[in-house]
């Protein structure tokens, strides 16, 4: 099948998902072609199946704000229409499946019929989709989509609770690749990062509010006080700053590595001891099943579908969001005791593997099996 994916092309777990989905359907004979503004940063390799194609959006004087949407729905044509592509499959609401509405009807003028599937993310519904500007926008996108999917229980749950929507909402959960963590993989480098008696603590994020980040370092401050640990910090945003400024106001700051954006999230994990997740709201928790994939448990808040992913006292421990002495207590708790870690450290490995890559792909190709047969009716 020839496929067509929007995303957006950065470190966010949208990005992420997309782009692994892309990439291992080209790997099951799908024709992909990417279509966003930049080249997706884990898509490395390009070739027979797997395509990119980068939508320009010119600047004119005129416009106060550059309109993506219409050079990204122009784009679209001209790819459908060039590679014949048979389904388009947009990531997030806004404006991906807006775009892609336009698309669809430019191309019905012409005898085209493109089905379009919409996957729900998180932020087009929680942050987003919420603003009274965009929640017309967002509903009819998602009404018009030919098939719509979300990423987890909770957030099917939030979606038809926020919006009038007519639409059926499939759940198909984010998921990783098991195969790219090789358990011979050894050259991990923990010494560059810490002695052997330190934990080490993991966070990633885009270092947004909703992140909680103050709670991340909150809570490092409360374990480092009880053993030695090194936190390391992995990602760029705009409360980063803050986070430092906490970590020198705390006297912690040469425990504590600030990475910024990385391509090597295995390595990072493959030598951490516990992954710090308190958000606000997470619509499923991808960094979190990253962590868990890697033998690292997880200590997070309850929000949203991340109690979908990380199993109270089995892959690590649920605290309400804020309750940073519950999850210091918690981290503690795991981080004290070596043979008790190991435990978690296993149990986590073999809970991430129900979300492996190869148990998702077959319900995504199923989605675009039924809205390739339906196409005629859209």
């Amino acid at each position: 099948m020839k496929i067509a994916i929007v995303c957006y092309p950065t470190f966010g777990g949208s990005g992420v998902v997309a782009t692994e989905l892309g990439i291992a359907l080209s790997k099951r004979g799908h024709e992909v072609h990417f279509v966003t503004y930049k080249q997706p940063v884990r898509l490395e390799l390009l070739g027979n199946n797997i395509h990119f194609h980068e939508v320009f959006v010119p600047e004119y004087p005129l416009f106060h704000y550059q309109p993506y949407e219409l050079a990204l729905s122009s784009k679209l044509v001209d790819t459908i229409r060039m590679y014949d592509i048979e389904v388009l499959h947009v990531h997030y609401a806004i404006p991906h499946a807006y775009a892609g509405y336009m698309t669809k009807q430019m191309l019905r003028e012409e005898g085209i019929h493109i089905p379009m599937i919409t996957t729900l993310h998180g932020t087009d519904i929680t942050l987003v989709g919420q603003h009274p500007f965009y929640k017309p926008a967002v509903t009819f996108s998602i009404n018009n989509s030919d098939v719509v999917t979300s990423v987890s229980q909770s957030l099917k749950e939030q979606t038809l609770a926020s919006f009038d929507i007519r639409q059926e909402i499939e759940v198909i959960p984010n998921f990783v690749d098991r195969s790219k963590y090789g358990s011979d993989f050894t050259d991990c480098q923990r010494s560059l990062m810490a002695e052997d008696h330190e934990r080490i603590v993991t966070h990633i994020s885009n270092f947004r509010k909703v992140k909680r980040i103050p709670d991340v370092i909150e809570v490092f401050k409360r374990i480092q006080e009880a053993m030695p640990a090194k936190m390391i910090m992995v990602g760029e945003g705009p409360e980063k700053e803050h986070a430092e400024w906490l970590c020198e106001q705390y006297g912690i700051m040469d425990k504590v590595l600030f990475l910024g954006n990385s391509r090597e999230i295995d390595r990072i994990l493959c030598f951490s001891d516990l992954f710090l997740l308190p958000s606000e709201t997470e619509s499923f928790g991808l960094a979190a099943l990253e962590a868990m994939i890697n033998e690292v448990p997880v200590i997070s808040s309850n929000a949203g579908g991340i109690p979908e992913v990380n199993m109270e006292g089995v892959t690590g421990y649920l605290s309400p969001v804020g309750d940073v002495e519950n999850m210091a207590q918690n981290a503690i708790h795991i981080l004290e005791d070596s043979e008790r870690l190991e435990t978690f450290k296993k149990r986590a490995l073999e809970n991430a593997m129900r979300f492996d890559i190869q148990s998702v792909m077959p319900l995504y190709e199923a989605v675009y099996e039924k809205a390739y047969a339906n196409r005629k009716t859209c």
